[in-house]
């Protein structure tokens, strides 16, 4: 709980993990970063600064490992009765990731929880929907749902939809989405439109599948457990357990085929029926669940975070110097806030652009080299990334 409140950015009365460590360690302060190096009274001291709201996450967290406890006593008790989709779906909640990137705030409004039946027909059952949605970044810095798509296992279509976030939106990402403001005039659906689709579609222990599927449905304001991830499924070689494969990467390296063309946008449709693809391949066991040889690409870039949501993806230009193109990551760790790789021609100019950034030269908690930059834009704006 104390690495995921770290990774959040999450702040009590003390302020954030670092500025607590150096309240309640001024011996060591924070030469001792990671929590697992930490003692368990440190780490008790830290969460009693949240709020009571706060605990409302942190519960969340536990709720994920008890999805887990209970789908590994379903196969004590029914050793003989797991499916193979049901086997994916406890490899997907036995990951060490899932209850970081599952915990959602679902006790907050506009939040549909669908809750999984302990019955053993509902544990049993293969039917499978797999899903993928497109999302705009809203004034508020929030991100809101504007396309969604979704297939069965026979890869008929069950849900193709522009959804009309009904707020303001400051970046559609049309580069990433391929929506413009234009594609959502007389669009009437909307997210509750999307939830009741779905809560029909869910019915009677159905599963829902998805590449990084915890995006998917914290756009849709969907808390579920029945869920098969194929950023977890799949995995890399040589014990790389926290690296997650790309969707792109899988096709190709599974199925055999080019997902989208470089520079083309998301096609929604395209990535639900992958995920798909990808689970029935593992499913009759056409491929394994490891990467061997497959690289991903070794396009030189730079990640850009915590990139305060009201500046526009296009003025990370003026921030960064170089030539490079921008590609926005639809993952939102801090609210607020969004992320953004700059993609170089050659590892030079990548080295160089960080070179040249103002700011202090210090580590990630993955160890890698970081610099806190100060911007002002033209338009006013300030801030930090």
């Amino acid at each position: 709980m104390a690495k995921l409140a770290q990774k959040r950015g999450m702040a009590g009365s003390n302020g954030k993990w670092k500025e607590f460590l150096k309240f309640y360690d001024k011996k060591f302060g924070t030469s001792l970063n990671d929590p697992s190096r930490r003692s368990i009274d440190s780490l008790a001291a830290f969460l009693k600064t949240f709020t009571q709201d706060d605990f409302q996450f942190f519960k969340k967290v536990l709720e994920c490992h008890c999805n887990r406890n209970e789908v590994q006593e379903f196969k004590k008790v029914y050793p003989d009765n797991e499916t193979t989709e049901q086997r994916l779906v406890r490899l997907t909640l036995e990951h060490s990731q899932y209850p970081i990137d599952y915990s959602f705030p679902s006790h907050e409004e506009d939040w549909l929880i669908i809750k999984r039946s302990k019955k053993s027909k509902a544990m049993k059952s293969t039917e499978m929907i797999a899903i993928d949605c497109e999302m705009v970044l809203c004034k508020d810095g929030t991100e809101a749902l504007v396309k969604v798509c979704a297939v069965d296992r026979n890869l008929q279509v069950k849900l193709d939809e522009v959804v009309n976030p009904n707020k303001e939106i400051a970046d559609y990402r049309t580069e990433i989405t391929g929506i413009s403001a234009t594609d959502l005039d007389g669009v009437t659906y909307s997210l509750k439109d999307v939830q009741k689709s779905l809560k029909k579609l869910l019915s009677h222990g159905t599963i829902l599948v998805g590449h990084s599927l915890n995006n998917d449905l914290q756009a849709l304001k969907l808390a579920y457990t029945r869920v098969i991830d194929t950023s977890y499924v799949f995995k890399y070689a040589n014990g790389l357990a926290n690296k997650k494969p790309s969707l792109s990467l899988l096709c190709k390296a599974m199925l055999g085929y080019e997902l989208r063309v470089q520079g083309n946008p998301h096609n929604c449709l395209d990535d639900a029926c992958a995920a798909m693809k990808l689970v029935l391949a593992r499913i009759e066991g056409r491929v394994n669940d490891v990467l061997a040889e497959v690289k991903e690409s070794d396009t030189p870039k730079l990640l850009i975070h915590r990139i305060p949501a009201n500046v526009p993806s296009q003025d990370l230009k003026s921030i960064l110097g170089g030539d490079f193109t921008t590609k926005v990551k639809s993952k939102q760790k801090i609210k607020g806030t969004y992320a953004a790789f700059a993609i170089f021609k050659n590892q030079q100019e990548a080295v160089q652009a960080f070179e040249n950034l103002e700011g202090d030269l210090e580590k990630d908690i993955c160890g890698r080299l970081q610099k806190l930059v100060k911007f002002e834009l033209d338009s006013g704006i300030a801030g930090t990334l």
